[in-house]
């Protein structure tokens, strides 16, 4: 769900899920007068500038940082946002002290009564203790899974936070735990070549209750610039997070980031500053691609921090195509997961990596250092393109289970092949099918006057019953745009 001004999450999950699954609804709700659907309005750059100018009219009339396509500021280093945009693939991670209680992370603490607040910010720290801790385990599966840089939540809006600071005792050294958790991770994943990334919330409901001020969000008189107290507690807390753990790739800032994002590329100006400095849409893809680097923020199930009961996930395939429509779009995909109050990840979120693990081990390629095609799909076959190369990666989709040893035939009416083109099945040598030598399970292609036929069979065995069913991936070697590309 896009939420209020860049507030991670946090609404009803039941909504918030029923967002994630309807991806583009609302956006081709508004792109519908123009006879196009988002997902496919970029198949008609004639249409487009129109279509782009609604988009963004409507955007900042519901309000313009909830699309992510206001004006954004350019303290970020060029050559590092070129290296964000190739990474295209970070982990989210979402804990906090009340995670113990399974319930929405922060939010519960807006509305609440004193006795609750008190029991929230006295009580919690004093059964934290997340013994089955292991980062490594966490970094070790993130890498199968093709994860490029991580983002743990260093202090959510409760003003919990899990690194050693100097500036509250409601932290994660004040717990059973006694462990710098933040340290921890950052290490972990920096030691599997994981980019370490922060996230940190200026908001601090802590504070605004031992300042008896209303706990809440998004209003002026909660916001850090119009309490001078609040944003020196911010500038301490950054600066902590920014000088003691080494180098930091990414800051994510889920609210007002005014001051902290300068002081951040004071600090480390290579830091990668994203929410703060350039859209971040939560819980949906963008309907068309949007300008620049930006990056989608997408939840497993319905809630970002772990909720043992009432969730609902998405499968592993949903999953992997909402990262291949995501950069085919231009953006990265930082998806989520919400560790268990002992320190271990839920079983479901660790079975959805390891089946991502499975897609990206064959399929990075067409993942890492992409950008855009000129068409973002054709129908359900969705496109990306080597990053100062002439090759494309088609994404053929799994809905029907492309059996092993099956040939199928695709035809892509915005791919034009040359005398140099090679098409191939990624993972497999197109040699060889199991058991059987007299089949030869060779890719070929012709180019006709309405495409490029394309006749490729399934001949890798990734699973046991020989029924792949997530998409396969074309690699098309020195291509140019098709007529069809060209003319619409």
């Amino acid at each position: 769900m896009l939420s209020k001004r860049g507030e991670c999450c946090h609404s009803d999950p039941a909504v918030a899920g029923e967002e994630a699954r309807s991806g583009n609804t609302r956006l081709s709700r508004f792109l519908a007068p123009l006879g196009m659907t988002g997902q496919r309005v970029f198949q008609h750059p004639a249409r487009f500038t129109r279509s782009f100018a609604l988009l963004v009219a409507l955007c900042f009339f519901i309000g313009g940082t909830r699309c992510g396509l206001g004006q954004q500021p350019s303290g970020n280093n060029p050559d590092r946002l070129e290296w964000f945009r190739d990474q295209g693939f970070g982990l989210f991670i979402h804990w906090s002290v009340d995670g113990q209680l399974g319930t929405v992370i922060s939010h519960s603490l807006v509305g609440a009564s004193d006795d609750y607040a008190s029991h929230f910010f006295g009580d919690l720290p004093k059964t934290f203790n997340p013994w089955k801790f292991r980062p490594v385990d966490w970094a070790i599966l993130a890498k199968l899974a093709g994860i490029r840089y991580v983002v743990f939540g260093a202090k959510h809006h409760n003003g919990f936070c899990m690194f050693n600071t100097a500036t509250t005792d409601f932290n994660i050294l004040h717990t059973p735990f006694k462990t710098d958790i933040v340290g921890e991770i950052l290490q972990a994943f920096r030691e599997q070549g994981i980019a370490p990334g922060i996230y940190y919330s200026p908001d601090d409901f802590l504070w605004l209750h031992q300042h008896g001020k209303s706990i809440q969000r998004d209003v002026p008189d909660v916001q850090p610039r119009n309490n001078p107290g609040l944003m020196s507690y911010d500038k301490t807390q950054v600066q902590e997070l920014l000088t003691h753990y080494g180098p930091v790739d990414v800051l994510f800032l889920d609210g007002e980031a005014e001051g902290l994002r300068e002081l951040a590329w004071k600090l480390q100006p290579n830091i990668v500053v994203t929410r703060g400095a350039m859209a971040t849409p939560e819980q949906s893809v963008p309907g068309v691609p949007l300008e620049g680097p930006w990056e989608a923020c997408l939840t497993m199930g319905t809630a970002w921090q772990y909720q043992p009961t009432n969730e609902i996930y998405k499968s592993g395939g949903e999953l992997i195509g909402l990262l291949i429509e995501t950069r085919a779009k231009g953006g990265n995909l930082l998806l989520n997961v919400g560790p268990k109050p002992d320190g271990d990840l839920p079983i479901e979120q660790e079975e959805r990596l390891r089946e991502i693990a499975l897609w990206m081990f064959v399929n990075h390629e067409s993942i890492y250092s992409v950008r855009p095609w000129v068409v973002t799909n054709e129908n359900d076959i969705w496109f990306t393109k080597k990053k100062n190369e002439d090759t494309v990666f088609a994404f053929v989709p799994g809905k029907e289970r492309w059996k092993f040893g099956e040939w199928k035939e695709v035809v892509l009416r915005s791919v034009q092949a040359t005398g140099k083109t090679q098409v191939s099945v990624l993972g497999q040598n197109d040699k060889e099918l199991e058991y059987q030598p007299q089949i030869v399970p060779k890719t070929t292609w012709k180019q006709d006057a309405d495409g490029l036929h394309i006749r490729a069979m399934r001949a890798q065995r990734l699973v046991d019953n020989r029924q792949w069913p997530d998409p396969v991936v074309l690699k098309i070697t020195n291509v140019r745009p098709g007529a069809a590309a060209q003319t619409k």
